[in-house]
């Protein structure tokens, strides 16, 4: 196991341990194992079979917190709520003042709209480690969010949960419930992949949605584990407001699919792909960026448009569902979707496309370069070049 090979270690320690199960260095050894072999898949990304190791460590040593806390981890990066309370709760009980436990505990109490208890938890981690900054940024977060919707009214339905501004109509908020039901059929139909648990909304007006989310002017959405919309001042489901909806749920499945791990340009291409269904906008940055073969550059294009300007910002959106469109017209969704779950088992994106393209040769750099020839290619021969134009 110290050069790597934890298959065969573990192997050799389980024959060894039902030989002797009362030796409890093997027990020990061989529980420890099973963490390491976990926590070298968790770095990976490949939280199921870290969760698969870590149960198996357990099993060994059920009261053991550590194993608790190492499982509770991972079942949150699963989604798997319910689990992950139980496991962290355990630990809590046998460790009450371990800053990881307080700090992912709050996490999934905060996910599954917990807020007081997650803030209290938080409290308590910043005191025990005032140098942890990523306390004081949840604490700040949670707490706009609970003074801006306190005042809120709620609603649901299948697969939502939604909390909206008191000024909003209710017949309207029950609308926008209506469409993301939509984009969830859509959505999880094409991409072949349907979220297991329920989906928080929130319906805000402008300025509460400014101070909620701290986003950019021209951000129409925002999803950050809720789908965040600044539509308080609206009285009808617009075409332009169903692509917004469209594209934040688009974008609740493609975090599932890739367990967080996407570039943003793929992130924001494909959540276009659904919003330009409902809405499609003209592609003027785009078609200029052509003409002076001025592209945004997709390795920059990868952590981020936050910073941008509104003229960049619309530009990279463009550019991003240029390509993708380009993928899906010439190779198909299921090359997109294998992109997807490559990234979601800990593939970064160089490797995800090669996995997905391997039949055509194709690597991420030679797949820019192919779509770039083929943009030029259509701008000459055609005044609309691409959907939207």
């Amino acid at each position: 196991m110290l050069r790597g090979d934890y298959e065969k270690g573990i192997e050799q320690l389980r024959r060894a341990y039902l030989l002797f199960p009362y030796n409890e260095t093997l027990k020990h050894n061989l529980a420890e194992g099973y963490a390491a072999f976990g926590h070298q898949f968790f770095k990976q990304k490949k939280y199921d079979k870290a969760d698969d190791n870590f149960v198996k460590a357990m099993e060994l040593y059920p009261e053991e917190a550590i194993y608790a806390l190492l499982r509770g981890i991972c079942t949150y990066h699963l989604k798997k709520y319910d689990v992950a309370r139980h496991e962290l709760e355990r630990a809590h009980q046998k460790q009450s003042e371990t800053v990881e436990i307080l700090y992912y505990l709050g996490l999934v109490y905060y996910e599954t709209n917990n807020r007081q208890q997650a803030v209290e938890l938080w409290e308590q981690g910043l005191k025990l480690s005032p140098s942890r900054v990523e306390f004081e940024e949840l604490l700040k977060k949670a707490r706009k969010e609970m003074a801006v919707e306190a005042g809120m009214d709620r609603g649901h339905s299948s697969r939502f949960d939604l909390t909206y501004d008191s000024g909003v109509n209710a017949a309207f908020a029950l609308a926008v419930l209506d469409v993301l039901e939509n984009a969830a059929n859509q959505v999880g139909a094409e991409l072949g992949f349907f979220p297991v648990n329920r989906v928080p909304v929130a319906i805000y007006t402008r300025a509460d949605f400014k101070i909620v989310t701290d986003s950019p002017e021209w951000s129409g959405g925002v999803y950050d584990g809720t789908i965040r919309l600044p539509f308080g001042a609206t009285a009808e489901v617009t075409p332009q407001m169903r692509a917004v909806l469209f594209h934040e749920y688009a974008h609740v499945v493609i975090f599932e699919m890739t367990r967080g791990n996407c570039p943003i340009w793929l992130n924001e291409g494909v959540a276009e792909m659904f919003g330009r269904k409902e809405h499609n906008r003209p592609m003027g940055e785009f078609r200029q960026a052509i003409k002076k073969k001025s592209y945004m550059d997709f390795r920059k294009m990868e952590s981020g448009f936050s910073g941008l300007t509104t003229p960049d910002a619309s530009l990279a959106y463009q550019q991003s569902y240029a390509m993708v469109n380009y993928m899906v017209t010439n190779y198909g969704w299921h090359r997109v979707n294998g992109i997807l779950s490559s990234l979601g088992n800990g593939m970064n994106i160089d490797e995800a496309v090669l996995q997905s393209f391997q039949d055509y040769s194709i690597t991420y750099d030679t797949l820019i370069l192919e779509w770039q020839k083929e943009m030029e290619k259509s701008f000459v021969q055609a005044p609309i070049l691409v959907e939207g134009d």
